[in-house]
């Protein structure tokens, strides 16, 4: 079993106090830029082990009195059906979807800020509907030559022409349902108000990665670049921090890149900036709960990893660029890895050449490698989730979880009646015909109850696996990667 090297509790406490004193710092408020996902964040669970998916909001909830909700939405996005890539979702559903999360753990989430209004259809019929559904809305314009020229936007023609976003908590987070919604602008002009109104409020930014007080190439750091590698973040020494403090501290191109136009921004709001450099704005404090460095080392190495092979679908799907694998390809060679690092990537190879047909490996938590195969009542995915329930439950190889008397009617139905031309079995059908057996069947419910031990385990196929399967190893918590090839030649692929 994978050992812990990050302490989620500690991580938890200082986070939250350095909020505090932020706040404090100003006076009656700040607002916070949350970069990344606030709720289950699987990028720095899997670097971070010992990181809870859900951390930041549990800390968050340390702050919950303290704190209310502003979530960022661009019109444009609302308007051309962008959608967040994980999640397969619209920006505006997924806004949905962030109010009903944070109404549900208790967090108050205050209002939803349009940008980039331009009078938008969508964006209006979107209002419309939250505000029939008792959610206030504002709505932000787009500013000529923002953010250069500074002048124009700290005035009545440019942040003063927004809307005034009334909060009533002294914390204010502001978050968005994906990049580019305008988070940042969202917060500066909500300074430029507030300080018209004689209200003393920050602003401040919150994002876990790349983290400021790791080395530069730091894994952790370079893994991070591997997971924008094609939105071209590069991860720098920031050279206002170690001119300002003589420190070096890591941040990325683009925020280094804003900070003087920012900080000019800044100061034409407050008179003066309270910041000397883009780290100086952070709150981040990741790095001070790293216990054990090998442990972080190792698994931010192994997500490297994983990123390769996910580019490299991402290309071979036309959804990609070669670029993106180039790049990763070089930032493995920064760390010392390479594909042979990855003990199910060779395993899943081997049983592929060995039987001829789709293969998939996976690491137990004790280290052992199991395999699937494809067979004619299941497919290599659905055959490797069987055999590692075995293999967890100590349970013989001889023994039939599922009885074919069970399966071939299954394929009929997909088969005759659905018409599916595939007759082998998914990984969900194979859970779902073997939850039916454990009815009456003990092998079969201690086998099942193995699934929750399948969390975090590595794993790889010898193809691309169909999206029922893929999601289906997410909801387990199977780290899955594939080799960029389709089982067979069809151009569709579903």
């Amino acid at each position: 079993m994978q050992k812990n090297g990050f302490d989620n509790a500690e991580y938890i406490k200082l986070q939250s106090q350095k909020i505090r004193d932020r706040i404090d710092r100003f006076g009656d408020k700040l607002y916070l830029e949350f970069g990344g996902k606030l709720f289950d964040d699987f990028h720095a669970a899997r670097v971070l082990p010992g990181f809870q998916p859900d951390a930041k909001v549990k800390m968050l909830l340390e702050l919950k009195d303290d704190a209310e909700i502003v979530i960022v939405i661009n019109a444009d996005a609302i308007e051309k059906n962008k959608r967040r890539g994980d999640l397969g979702i619209t920006y505006d559903l997924e806004t949905l979807r962030l109010i009903d999360a944070f109404r549900q753990i208790g967090l108050f989430v205050g209002s939803v800020v349009i940008t980039c209004y331009a009078g938008q259809h969508s964006a209006e019929a979107f209002q419309k509907r939250l505000e029939a559904l008792g959610i206030k809305v504002y709505r932000h314009y787009s500013i000529p030559d923002y953010p250069s020229n500074i002048p124009f936007i700290v005035s009545e023609n440019g942040f003063g022409k927004n809307d005034y976003i009334e909060t009533t908590r002294r914390l204010v987070v502001v978050t968005a349902p994906g990049p580019g919604s305008g988070k940042m602008a969202t917060c500066l002009s909500q300074l430029y108000h507030e300080n018209k109104r004689g209200i003393k409020a920050g602003y401040a930014k919150f994002e876990t990665f790349p983290v400021w007080n790791l080395p530069l190439k730091h894994p952790v750091n370079v893994a991070y670049e591997a997971a924008t590698a094609d939105l071209n973040d590069v991860n720098m020494i920031d050279p206002l921090h170690l001119e300002a403090y003589n420190e070096k501290a890591v941040n990325y191109n683009r925020d280094i890149e804003i900070f003087p136009v920012l900080n000019s921004i800044l100061k034409s709001i407050m008179g003066q900036s309270p910041y000397n450099s883009p780290t100086d704005m952070g709150v981040n404090m990741a790095g001070f709960a790293i216990y054990d460095d090998e442990v972080v080392s190792n698994a931010a190495k192994q997500e490297i990893i994983r990123r390769y092979y996910s580019a490299l679908v991402a290309t071979r799907q036309g959804m990609g660029d070669a670029s993106t694998v180039t790049k990763i390809e070089f930032l493995m060679q920064q760390v010392g890895v390479s594909v042979n690092d990855r003990k199910v990537v060779a395993a899943a190879l081997k049983k592929a050449e060995e039987t001829n047909a789709p293969a998939v490996a996976l690491e137990l938590p004790n280290g052992k490698v199991v395999t699937g195969k494809t067979s004619s009542l299941l497919g290599a995915s659905s055959a490797l989730l069987l055999n590692a329930l075995k293999e967890l439950g100590k349970i013989p190889d001889s023994i039939d979880l599922i009885s074919s008397t069970i399966i071939e009617p299954v394929q009929w139905l997909k088969t005759e009646v659905m018409g599916n031309h595939n007759p082998r079995l998914h990984t969900d059908e194979v859970l779902e015909a073997l939850s039916i057996c454990a009815v009456t069947s003990d092998v079969a419910k201690i086998a099942l109850s193995q699934a929750s031990r399948l969390k975090g385990c590595e794993a790889h196929s010898s193809v691309i696996l169909s999206r029922v399967d893929e999601e289906v190893f997410r909801k387990l918590g199977i780290n899955i990667t594939f080799e960029p090839k389709y089982q067979t030649k069809k151009l569709y692929h579903n």
